[in-house]
């Protein structure tokens, strides 16, 4: 009865690579940075994980603050706009001197208690927000220019097939290939919609940011479905973090 013995088969480089398994940090689930942003009245927004869908990654963290953050926006702005005004006026009505010193007295006992209110529309507490906003919607893009370039790389080799298809007259390809097309255009034009909020958030915010002497900052206009036009967006969206950035680490910079 014969005996076994190992034989080494070589193989091709390319398929020993494939053959090869991953190394531990190559496929190992990220933790999610945490993500909060520091109200100007003092109190904290905080992510929260919403285990219905499946592991948290950093990208539905985000977008879970945002959802938390935009009511709040559209809720403060005359809130603190009335506050700003609160403060010269209770100095003018101290000044005053045909009230009776009865009406001034209670006047002056109730301004007290607004002392620590009249602080919030004050560059020292809008600093925080702005840059806990800032550095969020930072983070939000980064997730879209992610994935856009993923697109962006699909649709520029479907146009590299469609041109040897057609070379070749393959008109069955061709279909394929155009069908292929139109859902990889459909894909981008719901991605850069999700991204339409962000854009709300930031002009809800431009009135504390000018309170805080911060220049506002936009978004651009969403693009055409094609290629050239999504590539152009992509570069401008890539421009406008770059900008963000530079207004966050003269703030601070963000945190993890």
């Amino acid at each position: 009865m014969g005996t076994q013995s190992d034989m080494d088969i070589q193989v091709n480089a390319s398929l020993n690579d494939l053959l090869q398994l991953p190394a531990c940090s190559d496929i190992q689930i990220p933790f999610p940075s945490p993500a909060k942003v520091t109200l100007p009245t003092g109190g904290t927004l905080q992510a929260f994980s919403d285990i219905s869908k499946g592991i948290p990654t950093d990208c539905a963290m985000t977008f879970s603050l945002m959802i938390q953050i935009a009511p709040v926006l559209a809720s403060i702005e005359c809130l603190l706009k009335v506050l700003k005004l609160l403060k010269p006026l209770i100095e003018v009505i101290k000044g005053l001197p045909i009230p009776s010193p009865s009406v001034i007295e209670e006047f002056v006992e109730a301004a007290a208690g607004l002392v620590p209110c009249l602080l919030v529309p004050t560059p020292a507490s809008i600093i925080p927000f702005i840059r806990d906003l800032l550095c969020l919607i930072i983070k939000a893009l980064k997730c879209f220019l992610g994935q856009m370039k993923t697109i962006l790389g699909v649709m520029s080799g479907l146009a590299l097939q469609l041109q040897s298809a057609a070379a070749a007259g393959n008109t069955a390809l061709i279909s394929s290939i155009q069908c292929a097309q139109q859902n990889a255009a459909a894909q981008a034009a719901h991605l850069t919609a999700s991204i339409e909020p962000l854009g709300v958030l930031l002009d809800l915010a431009g009135t504390l940011m000018s309170l805080a002497g911060i220049k506002p900052i936009s978004l651009p206009s969403a693009p055409g479905g094609d290629l050239e036009a999504l590539q152009s967006f992509v570069q401008t969206m890539t421009g406008v973090v770059g900008t963000m950035q530079v207004v966050v680490d003269a703030l601070g910079g963000c945190n993890g």
